[in-house]
């Protein structure tokens, strides 16, 4: 073959290359804008509480782009919205299959995504699978070991299993004090672990650890009228709650919530809670506990609640204010 005859093949060849990539091009490029369509669709379905519409909408998305795993994981937040837990239907049952189906090719397109690792975690917890997702709540500790917040998800995840059961309460435990261990200056880890331990089933010294937290807390922030709120409230909790211990150990917490409960009122006269809950210790626990001074605690009940309606009111009244300068803004 002569070199103009090869010259002429080869530009021939060439040509009819470029058409094709081009056609390919074209085609990928009207398949991509139809994805994206549907997809938009879908997002506004989903936003809008319209999980079945979405449903439709991101498995649309899918035919024209099945590698876009947003579509894929959404998918799966629908079908996982639509479930419902305890109900044994042929149809719940298949919502959840569905999630699952979805939740899984997403992560097997993104294994690094913790917002999909933990949305198989979620369903498996829905569907009270705990070996299963417990391992994908763990695989968001490997991937952000240093992440706080993750640490409280899964002592959670631990919490709502864990009841009477020692070793998964010693595990929610466990996290709680590592997200405390990573930051050790952070008022709210200690919040957390408080709140975890006047969550389990009452008992006195439940409380008194409750309250070991909620002091360290106070350590951090000194001048938090929430913080002192707290510890007033779980003083209150530990003698009223428990009328079977001794009557000098409840008027001890007791006296601890009252002087709580006023350094509350005293680092933000405005608060309203802490009057609240100073009526209820003086009614409920004072009274009783020291009834040769009755009339002065159900006084000192009455005055605290008339202060409490008080500053509830002008909170309302601020607030609604503040609405309507925004609105004249």
């Amino acid at each position: 073959m002569s070199q103009k005859r090869i010259s002429v093949v080869l530009t021939a060849l060439l040509a009819f290359s470029l058409v094709l990539v081009f056609t390919s091009c074209e085609k990928l490029s009207v398949s991509r804008l139809k994805a994206n369509y549907h997809f938009s669709k879908a997002n506004q379905f989903f936003k809008d509480g319209k999980y079945r519409k979405a449903i439709t909408e991101y498995e649309d998305t899918l035919k024209y782009n099945p590698k876009m795993v947003e579509a894929e994981r959404f998918l799966g937040e629908s079908y996982k919205s639509l479930f419902k837990v305890g109900v044994e239907t042929a149809e719940n049952k298949e919502m959840a299959r569905k999630a699952l189906e979805a939740f899984t090719k997403a992560n097997e397109a993104d294994p690094t995504s913790k917002e999909i690792i933990f949305s198989l975690g979620d369903m498996y917890d829905r569907l009270k699978n705990f070996p299963q997702a417990e391992k994908y709540f763990l695989k968001i500790l490997d991937l952000e070991p240093s992440n706080m917040g993750n640490y409280y998800v899964v002592a959670e995840f631990y919490k709502r299993y864990a009841s009477d059961n020692e070793a998964l309460r010693a595990k929610a435990e466990s996290m709680y004090l590592r997200r405390i261990e990573l930051d050790p200056e952070n008022p709210q880890g200690y919040a957390y672990m408080a709140n975890y331990f006047e969550n389990l089933t009452p008992t006195p010294e439940v409380y008194d650890q409750a309250n070991v937290y909620w002091k360290k807390r106070i350590e951090l922030e000194p001048n938090s009228a929430e913080a002192w709120l707290a510890e007033g409230v779980n003083r209150w909790s530990r003698s009223y709650r428990f009328q079977q211990v001794p009557a000098a150990e409840r008027l001890k917490a007791a006296l601890e919530s009252l002087a709580a409960l006023e350094k509350a009122n005293q680092l933000d006269p405005d608060y309203p809670e802490p009057y609240s809950w100073l009526s209820v210790l003086h009614r409920s626990v004072l009274a009783k506990l020291e009834p040769e001074k009755e009339a002065r605690h159900n006084t000192e009940a009455d005055r605290a609640i008339e202060r409490f309606q008080e500053t509830r009111k002008r909170a309302a009244e601020k607030k609604k204010l503040e609405q309507e300068l925004k609105k004249t803004s």
